[in-house]
């Protein structure tokens, strides 16, 4: 009985969450949820640590955290929990797909519990929030992550239950892959801390931050005004 309630209370969270009328917020759901559209976005987070290391075996150790975000949090999403599970997307699903509204046919043939792009975007944005220490950086990045999570609802591939287990997924190995990255930091860097109002506790620029900023708003642009043109 709890499980249908859960089930059930799922599937109307999606159907809230899910399509609109509105050609403008097609595109925009469709543009977000492209990797490509974020790449720009990782350049940036790249370049603050390449700005902000003093040396190559920081930054490399930096760069395998991250790969190691990507590896555990997209492994166990794609390559364990979907074929085991097995659970069909909202958009695959014949209880669901006459209710489920999706963008110019767009619908994943992989399964659908739980989101890679929840658990893989979250994963990030919790590593990097806890490497730089600046509120201002850790609400743009956990925005940028439930962006990507709302446009998976949107567009019908995902339930909510996929989303808060990837979440709560990406939550674990960030966490847990910043403190690897803190026992091998040991071997490479110093442990002096900054007191400063032009850099963050661990030693990351403000202004350097701010590219990071500027980035994420002009990829928030460059969606609008893509989705701009695809609705006229």
């Amino acid at each position: 009985m709890m499980m249908d309630f859960l089930l059930q209370t799922d599937r109307e969270i999606l159907q809230f969450f899910n399509g609109s009328d509105s050609l403008f917020i097609d595109g925009l759901a469709s543009t977000l949820t492209m990797i490509l559209t974020w790449i720009p976005l990782y350049v940036s987070l790249f370049w603050i640590v390449m700005r902000n290391n003093e040396n190559m075996r920081q930054i490399l150790l930096v760069v395998m955290a991250c790969a190691l975000c990507f590896l555990l949090s997209d492994g166990l999403a794609d390559g364990i929990m979907k074929p085991v599970v097995a659970r069909l997307r909202p958009c695959q699903d014949p209880s669901m797909k006459m209710y489920i509204d999706t963008v110019e046919g767009f619908c994943p043939t992989d399964y659908s519990f739980f989101s890679g792009h929840a658990s893989n975007t979250f994963s990030i944005a919790i590593f990097f929030a806890m490497l730089v220490r600046q509120r201002t950086f850790t609400i743009f990045m956990v925005v940028w992550s439930l962006t990507n999570c709302w446009t998976r609802l949107y567009l019908g591939v995902h339930y909510p239950s996929d989303i808060i287990i990837g979440l709560l997924w990406g939550s674990i190995v960030g966490f847990c892959v910043y403190l690897f990255y803190l026992r091998f930091y040991q071997f490479v860097g110093t442990k002096s801390k900054f007191v400063s109002t032009h850099y963050t506790t661990t030693g990351y620029a403000l202004v350097d931050l701010n590219i990071v900023y500027t980035v994420m708003v002009l990829t928030f642009i460059y969606s609008i005004i893509r989705s701009v043109i695809i609705a006229i």
